[in-house]
């Protein structure tokens, strides 16, 4: 943990756990840190319902966290079938771990990606072409929504995982899909042919991750100056932006690339083809965003559908709803609506509350009648 600090007195952990090797190493060494410093930790397992046995599996690994002293959860995903399977899998992983530890007052998310992860990820990205950033692998630390993603072990390999395990006298789960053919990652895995992780082709890999990581945090803090000199984001999910501070250079494209992401609310970063087109005309629609004069704001016409205002709802990708009136919808307010100080593009494209037969009930940004919470799409700035 040195170095992902500092975590204050009697800290929170969060650590997601599938009984694997590398999870449950990493949930007990959580809980011996956690242990000798007055904290508390949470073990959440994700039930992927991959396959039939897969919600007996994840509850048998509830009760063995609980039997060596880690209070644990389990996290039905109720994945529908379909293409994609592995990596849809992945992504409501995720997204039900980061919920359950924001959930449990736990800050810190902690996931047990190892050495041979990265190397896994690195060549899986550039097979599918990826650009430095890509390349760069997993971060050992990351924001995302409500927690920090910590990944303490991935500068360790499998190999002194499965011995720790061996010393500590604990046998972990095997899940088979990891080795299914069927799967891209399982394919790429058994062609790296080192799961010990002890080999140079691994360590030529996280080698390279490690570098271009490096150049990711320069750019990172190249970003952030000019963000601070050419941006003024606001509360209301769009940001006032200066297109002569912002530049045209390879750190503008990464600022307009951040920001694109943030007020859009996409999951992933434009394409950089595109991204230099936008930034070549200075101004148009990419990403969910539109950039218009100095204001770039959500494209209104590419708002969410209306949902449900119910608490906990996360609607177009960037607003959840904290409370608002019983029976209500939250929806995109649209054109002529009230636009207080805002510009006109950027109110058309605020969450409105309107009762069941569509009457406009409350503005949040502008009248605060129901509380929603910005929360913009998480991941790097560069």
């Amino acid at each position: 943990m040195a170095g992902l600090g500092p975590f204050g007195p009697a800290p929170t952990l969060a650590v997601g756990v599938s009984g694997g090797p590398h999870s449950l190493a990493l949930a007990v060494l959580t809980r011996d840190w956690v242990a000798a410093r007055g904290g508390r930790m949470l073990g959440l397992v994700a039930d992927h319902g991959l396959r039939a046995e897969s919600a007996l599996e994840a509850t048998g690994v509830a009760a063995r966290l609980a039997g060596i002293g880690i209070p644990a959860r389990v996290l039905p995903l109720g994945l529908p079938a379909g293409p994609g399977l592995h990596e849809r899998a992945r992504a409501a992983r995720l997204s039900a771990l980061l919920g359950a530890a924001e959930a449990g007052g736990a800050p810190w998310l902690l996931l047990g990606h190892h050495m041979a992860d990265q190397a896994e990820t690195i060549a899986f990205r550039a097979l599918r072409g990826s650009g430095p950033d890509g390349l760069s692998g997993m971060a050992m630390a990351r924001p995302a929504g409500g927690a920090l993603i910590l990944r303490p072990l991935l500068g360790v390999t499998p190999a002194r995982i499965e011995r720790f395990l061996s010393m500590e006298g604990l046998e972990p789960v095997r899940d088979p899909s990891n080795e299914d053919p069927r799967f891209a990652r399982a394919r790429l895995r058994r062609m790296l042919g080192d799961p010990g992780g002890e080999g140079p082709g691994v360590a030529a890999l996280a080698a390279a991750a490690e570098a271009f990581a490096t150049r990711r945090v320069r750019m990172r803090r190249a970003v952030v100056a000019r963000l601070a000199e050419a941006a003024c984001f606001h509360e209301e999910g769009w940001a006032r932006l200066d297109p002569a501070a912002l530049g045209r250079d390879a750190v503008a494209a990464a600022a307009l690339s951040a920001l694109v992401r943030a007020v859009g609310g996409s999951d992933h970063p434009p394409a950089r083809e595109a991204l230099a087109a936008l930034l070549a005309r200075g101004g148009g629609s990419l990403g969910g965003a539109l950039w218009h004069g100095q204001v770039l704001c959500r494209e209104p016409a590419r708002c969410a559908q209306p949902v449900p205002a119910l608490p906990g709802t996360l609607w177009d990708g960037r607003w959840r709803v904290v409370s608002a009136p019983e029976g209500s919808w939250v929806g995109a307010l649209g054109p002529g609506g009230p636009r207080g100080r805002l510009p006109a593009l950027v109110a058309a494209g605020l969450p409105a509350i309107r009762d069941a037969g569509r009457r406009l009930l409350s503005i949040p940004a502008l009248d605060g009648g129901a509380r929603l919470e910005f929360r913009p799409v998480s991941g790097p700035i560069a």
